[in-house]
């Protein structure tokens, strides 16, 4: 099954949620920022990271995605921000000039992506020298976690394993994204894990309706409406907690900077 992006029922799928604090702490940490004139946002979805980015002072940033459908989304969330634009292009072609960018960010991209060498060659055409590129997704060990009531993911594996295959599939380790980035060209790599809070539900049935409309979570679109609420129901026995809900998720992410 799958999602799909063009859909135009799925457009503000990921407008929804704002960035943590904790995602903006670490970026500011690895990033320096107050440097930053101009950012590219590589597989935006709904623009939640590019007005992120905004919010924490790079002057242009200018978001990216293959969906026509994704970007109505993600320019209705942003209209208030005239230094964030959007285009349509892919990861691998993003039709952005050469050596244009201080940043470039691709979160939650790269496990859409089979071509990686292209994808990352693409992010060094683009940067500027001693350009910032900040990758974010999970390896299959991040996906291997277990459920409890934080990590509200891990329910959906235990429940389906099905599912758990399909994830791990479609997840890069760490060791082939370290060695691909070497080979474009990249210095500095780093990488580092977050925990970073998805969602705060005041009550358990918040969360519920959240996984029942599959808001931002392309692994649900995986199952059907009646395995759905199948995953509720097992939810709703596994966690113990009935209010105040803190959603979080476990990220790899990979610093690497662009030196000629």
């Amino acid at each position: 099954m799958g999602i799909d992006f063009h859909n135009k029922g799925n457009q503000t799928s990921y407008t929804t949620r704002h960035a943590d604090r904790s995602w903006v702490e670490l970026m500011k940490e690895l990033v320096p920022v107050m440097n930053i004139s101009k950012a590219a946002d590589i597989g935006c979805g709904g623009g939640i990271y590019s007005k992120a980015l905004a919010d924490m002072g790079v002057l242009t940033v200018i978001g990216v995605d293959f969906s026509e459908a994704m970007l109505v989304g993600a320019k209705e969330n942003c209209k208030d921000y005239h230094n964030v634009t959007f285009k349509q292009g892919n990861a691998l072609d993003t039709g952005l000039d050469d050596d244009s960018f201080q940043l470039v960010l691709e979160r939650a991209l790269i496990h859409h992506i089979q071509d990686l060498k292209t994808c990352f060659q693409e992010a060094y055409r683009i940067l500027e020298d001693k350009g910032v590129y900040i990758i974010q997704d999970r390896t299959p060990e991040d996906c291997l976690l277990k459920g409890d009531d934080s990590h509200i993911r891990g329910f959906f594996f235990e429940q389906f394993p099905k599912l758990m295959e399909q994830e791990i599939n479609r997840r890069y380790n760490s060791e082939l994204v370290v060695a691909m980035l070497k080979e474009i060209g990249f210095s500095e790599i780093k990488e580092v894990k977050l925990w970073e809070i998805r969602n705060v539900y005041e009550q358990k049935e918040q969360l519920f309706q959240d996984l029942r409309e599959r808001t931002g979570r392309s692994i649900l679109h995986e199952i059907n409406d009646e395995e759905l609420h199948a995953l509720v129901n097992y939810l709703d026995k596994s966690i113990s907690k009935e209010s105040n809900i803190v959603e979080k998720d476990r990220w790899t992410i990979w610093k690497a900077v662009k030196i000629r």
